[in-house]
């Protein structure tokens, strides 16, 4: 049987993907000197914003998420970002592997509306494995699943997040509309030959509700 363990390294982001992507490099060790000839590795990545403090700022934008803060107590909850899955070649004794995170910015996603409100500082984070260990059997391959009790914890900075969005969405964002609201909006662009969807908001929003957010 084999003893495996995980450690998170780094994350960082992924400057070439199509899409927004973070690196989870992970450092897998077997303890019993057993050779793994390769791993189909399965992982759950959590939010646990318990493990961390809040600024009064911070607060007042997790109330959509959380609620009012005096219910944080109750209201505190895990926060499931992602779940993604990797093969893993085959090693003896330690290796060190990527493992790919999807990301979003749509804020209709818990993860994102969670990162997006944070000034600063760190995520806590945990990484629950699962999966299919390949291993030498008395004929042939042997297969056993990782135990279900296999995470690791990692406090990934803010700063890593908001580099990857910055990237690939600089200085915007997403909002989700039903289609006969975005059909009406793209109406108003067109007949007032607007280039883009922001004079489309300026134009909707009261004069004075711009000021103040300026």
């Amino acid at each position: 049987m084999t003893d495996l363990a995980f450690t998170v390294l780094d994350i960082s982001p992924e400057p070439y993907a199509a899409a927004p992507n973070l690196f989870a490099r992970l450092r897998i060790t077997e303890s019993s000197g057993e050779p793994v000839h390769a791993i189909a590795l399965r992982c759950q990545v959590r939010i646990e914003p318990r493990r961390r403090a809040y600024t009064a700022e911070e607060k007042t934008d997790l109330a959509d998420l959380f609620g009012v803060a005096s219910r944080w107590g109750e209201t505190l909850r895990p926060v499931l970002w992602t779940q993604t899955s990797t093969m893993v070649p085959g090693f003896t004794g330690s290796a060190d592997v990527d493992l790919p995170l999807p990301c979003t910015y749509d804020f209709e996603v818990a993860a994102a509306k969670y990162l997006q409100a944070l000034g600063g500082g760190e995520v806590p984070l945990s990484l629950l494995f699962s999966g299919t260990v390949f291993t030498r059997g008395l004929t042939g391959f042997g297969v056993e699943q990782i135990p279900w009790h296999l995470e690791a914890a990692h406090r990934m900075p803010v700063r890593v997040w908001r580099e990857l969005m910055d990237a690939y969405f600089p200085n915007s964002g997403w909002i989700r509309l039903d289609r006969e609201t975005l059909r009406r909006l793209g109406r108003f662009r067109s007949e007032r030959a607007m280039t883009d969807w922001g004079q489309v908001f300026d134009a909707l929003l009261p004069a004075e509700e711009l000021e103040g957010s300026l």
